[in-house]
């Protein structure tokens, strides 16, 4: 029975289904799993209840981003042949037991089973509903690409504007102790398994051939960035275009998890010793402040890149992106106020990244097997996500061992992330259009075919 239900047959849209349900369906996925970007809000509370380093209480959230990025990766051709539906229902069981197994480790302080469940088993759960819903939302918005994958990436970057002040109350409620930290993992995982579900009922396919209603594709060579052509997952790894991406995604990401995964901390420790300093209430708040502007940046700026195109928009991303963490270092903890903007346009650049991503290999490569790509392209994210927290924590944490405080700490790391952001923006440069001799076929992209071939 489950299986059946499952089954990439079974979730075919009928002739009248409206394509706006699709958005919804992936925004309960990505929702849930965007949980991850409020893991600043455990740290200090793991840190004191089982005694650890800011760099070991950061190995959970940087293991989850590894396991996100290979579970991608790996399961990218398996999402593109068994379709969304069964996507998301490993994503939701993965997700869901590791935050149940964390809690057992939370609660027993065996700290390697949060390790485990959270970093393992709750990343491969990252993984695979992170590219569950991003084939079919382009299938169903050929025609609005960066808006359509704005709209559920969304979701991905506002998860944490749920989970920061949720998690901050449910361990304010259950104590910051072992059995605190436990329960609230527990609660978690319940609810995340409860909400995701609604986007596994809710999830459809297009049927083949369809098109929105008016809509023709774009006349070849009508924009020289935008295929008419197809390219496959394995020729596509032979291409220079996705390796510049690669790069282009990977110190993008790294500039901005560095923030992201330290956040809480990193604002208190920055302002301590100022006539202003930040309590862990107010910590929380901007956590959650980074996490609107990181999921409005994936919307806003997603869906600008239909306008402006993919290669102007990487531009701002890491140009601009460049010039803020210059003017942060150079400010240092002078002003609240500057400090929290350039942080807030950073995460949104940061996040836009994300989400303007598989319109850019829509571009280049086609829709044929853009899920599977999109998977392999995400082993960037992996690296990234060990890159930057390691960058911001070790740096920050031999500081503090020399005695520096305030900004000293992090000022090191935000040069290393402007001098990434730039070699991501000359990579951004190097990206041309894909040469015909790695196009696929037209006999082989068309239908069941296409279908069997991604197999």
């Amino acid at each position: 029975m489950a299986v059946t239900f499952l089954d990439r047959s079974r979730t075919v849209a009928p002739a009248n289904w409206s394509r706006w349900l699709i958005p919804p369906a992936a925004l309960s996925v990505h929702l849930a799993i965007g949980q991850v970007y409020a893991w600043s809000v455990f740290k200090p509370p793991l840190e004191k209840a089982l005694h650890l380093s800011g760099t070991l209480s950061a190995l959970p959230f940087q293991l989850g981003i590894v396991m996100l990025g290979l579970s991608a990766a790996f399961g990218g051709t398996l999402v593109e042949k068994n379709g969304p539906r069964w996507a998301m229902f490993v994503s939701m069981s993965c997700f869901s037991v590791g935050f149940l197994v964390s809690a057992l480790g939370a609660t027993t302080s065996q700290y390697w089973l949060v390790v485990l469940g959270y970093g393992v088993i709750g990343g491969v759960g990252l993984g695979i509903g992170y590219i569950s819903p991003v084939s079919t939302l382009i299938k169903w918005f050929p025609d609005r690409p960066g808006m359509a994958t704005g709209i559920a990436i969304m979701g991905f970057g506002g998860g944490a504007l749920i989970a920061s002040p949720w998690s901050s109350q449910m361990l304010q409620s259950f104590g910051a102790t072992p059995g605190g930290i436990g329960a609230s993992f527990l609660i978690h995982g319940l609810a995340y398994a409860a909400f995701m579900s609604l986007g596994v009922l809710l999830i459809r396919v297009p049927a083949d051939g369809w098109r929105p209603k008016g809509w023709e594709p774009p006349a070849a060579g009508g924009n020289s960035m935008i295929t008419a052509a197809q390219v496959s997952a394995a020729n596509a790894l032979k291409t220079p275009q996705f390796w510049c991406l690669w790069i282009v995604l990977c110190f993008n990401v790294t500039a901005g998890i560095g923030i992201l995964e330290k956040a809480s901390p990193m604002i208190t420790d920055f302002f301590r010793n100022t006539a202003v300093p930040v309590g862990a209430a107010a910590a929380a708040g901007f956590v959650g402040l980074l996490s609107l502007t990181n999921m409005l940046g994936r919307f806003v700026w997603s869906s600008t890149s239909d306008f402006v195109g993919r290669k102007n928009i990487y531009r701002g991303y890491l140009g601009i992106g460049a010039v803020l963490y210059l003017v942060i270092a150079l400010t240092g903890n002078s002003s609240k106020l500057v400090f929290i903007l350039c942080a807030m346009v950073i995460l949104s650049f940061y996040g836009a990244g994300f989400a303007t991503l598989p319109a850019y290999l829509k571009d280049l490569f086609g829709t044929y097997q853009v899920g599977a790509i999109h998977g392999r392209l995400l082993t960037a994210w992996s690296a990234a996500g060990v890159a930057g927290p390691l960058i911001v924590n070790a740096i920050a944490d031999s500081q503090k061992q020399a005695g520096k405080q305030g900004p000293d700490p992090y000022t090191t790391s935000f040069y290393i992330m402007i001098a990434l952001l730039l070699l991501g923006f000359i990579a951004n440069e190097f990206v041309r259009p894909v040469k015909a001799k790695h196009h696929e076929p037209a006999t082989s992209r068309t239908g069941v075919a296409a279908r069997k071939e991604a197999a």
